[in-house]
């Protein structure tokens, strides 16, 4: 899975998180919440591709705990899930995902949410500009490495976001 997934909740989340990885030269991975759906994911996947053709991004769809969503989403093509799960059910689930060259994630990895950065809605250029900032500071590691316990949060990122 490339580094840095960016949680997602909509096509201007994505696009700026695209267009940040564009600009950086860099892998993307666009982590949808749980309750999205594995094809509202495919579909934004695909705008994101359409719209960024030169750049790598991956899709990661958060299952939390239902076993049936990650099936289904294996089923439907999602290439990374997360599913955190009974460990019973997530052993299933990884054969099932590597039998198809899927990945099944059991632990969520460090993520920067965009949902949680406190930028109104309705504020155009200024937003997208924001989040674009905010995910190339976390795209670029100024905000620490992933795997690590502690991230150093440019000011910027302090007022905004909430990193998980």
């Amino acid at each position: 899975m490339p580094p840095y997934p960016i949680l997602i909740r909509d096509l201007d989340d994505a696009l700026a998180a695209a267009a940040a990885a564009d600009a950086l030269a860099v892998p993307l991975t666009l982590m949808a919440p749980e309750g999205c759906g594995a094809l509202w994911l495919l579909e934004l996947l695909e705008r994101v591709r359409r719209a960024h053709p030169r750049l790598e991004v991956a899709a990661l769809l958060d299952c939390g705990d239902r076993a049936g969503e990650a099936q289904g989403a294996l089923a439907a093509g999602v290439p990374q899930l997360l599913f955190t799960g009974r460990a019973d059910l997530a052993e299933r689930l990884a054969a099932i995902a590597a039998a198809g060259g899927a990945t099944l994630l059991t632990c969520c990895p460090p993520l920067l949410d965009l949902g949680a950065c406190g930028l109104a809605e309705g504020q155009g250029l200024r937003r997208r500009s924001a989040r674009e900032a905010l995910c190339r500071d976390w795209l670029s590691g100024s905000q620490g490495q992933p795997g690590t316990t502690a991230f150093s949060h440019s000011a910027a990122a302090q007022r905004w976001c909430k990193f998980t």
